[in-house]
């Protein structure tokens, strides 16, 4: 496996890969670990936690410069990576303190007067983590973070394009004190996924990533418990109460946000005919100022995408609606791997701009007349993340909120807002589970009741 700068297109590294036949070598690592994790007391597993955040904290510079080589984040994006990084590891930590169980009330029924006891939260056993290019730092966190919280051990599979920083993460956990077996780490394609995600060894698959494998990995996975994010198309709606310098501003940055490779990124922004106009003209002209290039350099707003493959079919989703009829008012010119943000108005509904995820630094501004149609608009996708209102009316926005068949809506604020405690994930088909520290501790571990006649 080689790794490449994606922005400059250097080597950083050659990494050996697994092959399908040494995957259960691997998956037997890992699940010959779980009774020294699960039997790890809970001071110990916190201990690992906030000393890995803390070690992260030291080396941030590091962690960011690796993550723009990597990734192709902007230096100043990275950076806010890896600050998430380390709340996601604090967060994880505390969780090993606070979410242990209940006492269940047996005398609440006739017959059972007798009784008392209660419930601990037990580990699963070998978590498969299998995470994606655009957060390679933090959705990693988020995956082996609650993981180690509850008493698991994992194999971990990083994207093939950004294994260096899931790696660099693993090694702090390492070092902080966390035994090396309890994460496995294993670098390959498709079949070595496939072949993790089949085995009976394996209790429960997190997976973050695009929709078709994610149906894959249900196809295949058997009996055991799946969690699931799945990508997104997320709305904004805009109304004409709204304070429009401000929705400008926020929806720019959620459009384009590491090059737009964000599954909650604003990709449908929805504004009342009122404000329309002045919000185009706002808006085109913002985003016509963003810089794109180098990510290393701190004036840069938008860096590279994955790859110029990535960069090469996000232009021709363009080409298409423009072909269809849309219009493209700035943007949407390629070198290399870096797409300038693109801004597209009037497109089809039937075009794959409008249905699909772009993952890319494009999005579409689009009128509507009433706060009906808006809504109809906003849910007509397949994939509900997340969303954002702006208005100036709260029970405008908390209607529209309830209306809007999706995992999180932001209210005065872009789709793209999400703080690593809350739950994240999520509506409609393919669904599965929540993540958010507290909420994947909760599906990385499993109630055991005690109960005591007298």
């Amino acid at each position: 496996m080689v790794v490449f700068n994606k922005f400059d297109g250097s080597v950083l590294a050659t990494l050996p890969q697994c092959t399908p036949s040494g995957v259960e070598r691997e998956l037997r690592r890992a699940f010959a670990a779980g009774p020294i994790a699960a039997s790890m007391p809970r001071h110990e597993r916190g201990r690992i936690l906030d000393a890995a955040a803390g070690l992260l904290e030291e080396r941030a510079e590091t962690a960011a410069e690796l993550i723009v080589a990597e990734a192709g984040k902007t230096i100043t994006q990275a950076r806010k990576e890896v600050s998430r990084a380390v709340n996601t590891l604090k967060l994880s930590a505390a969780e090993t303190r606070r979410n242990v169980g209940e006492v269940v009330p047996f005398d609440s029924f006739a017959g059972s007067e007798n009784r008392q006891g209660w419930f601990t939260r037990e580990p699963l056993g070998l978590i498969a983590a299998i995470t994606p290019y655009n957060d390679a730092l933090n959705l990693v966190a988020h995956k082996i973070g609650p993981a180690i919280a509850g008493g698991n051990t994992v194999i971990l599979k990083p994207s093939q394009l950004t294994p260096l920083t899931a790696l660099f993460l693993v090694d702090l956990l390492v070092e902080s004190g966390l035994p090396a077996d309890c994460i496995v780490v294993v670098l390959g394609d498709r079949s070595v996924a496939q072949a993790i995600i089949s085995s009976k060894l394996v209790r429960m698959v997190s997976f973050t990533g695009g929709f078709a494998t994610g149906r894959a990995i249900a196809a295949n996975a058997g009996i055991k418990r799946l969690s699931m994010e799945l990508g997104g198309n997320a709305p904004v709606i805009v109304f004409d109460d709204a304070d429009i310098p401000a929705a400008v501003q926020a929806s720019v940055s959620g459009a384009f946000w590491a090059a737009g490779q964000n599954c909650i990124g604003a990709q449908r922004i929805l504004v009342q005919r009122a404000v329309f106009d002045s919000f185009l003209e706002s808006f085109v002209a913002r985003t016509a100022g963003l810089k794109a290039g180098d990510p290393r350099t701190e004036a840069t707003d938008v860096g590279p995408m994955i790859s110029a493959a990535a960069a090469a079919e996000a232009k021709r989703k363009i080409d298409d609606a423009v072909s269809a009829g849309a219009r493209l008012l700035t943007g949407g010119s390629v070198e290399g791997a870096v797409l300038t943000p693109a801004v597209l108005t009037g497109v089809p509904r039937a075009c794959e701009a409008w249905s699909e995820e772009l993952f890319a630094p494009v999005v579409l501004v689009e009128p509507f007349d009433s706060t009906e149609e808006a809504i109809e608009l906003a849910n007509d996708s397949e994939y509900a993340l997340q969303a954002g209102i702006f208005t100036a009316d709260l029970r405008r926005a908390l209607d529209t909120a309830k209306a809007i068949d999706a995992g999180g809506v932001m209210i005065n604020d872009s789709s793209d807002y999400r703080l690593d405690a809350m739950p994240f994930g999520g509506s409609k088909y393919g669904s599965m589970g929540r993540e958010g520290v507290r909420f994947a501790y909760e599906e990385m571990t499993q109630p055991k009741v005690v109960a005591i006649a007298s």
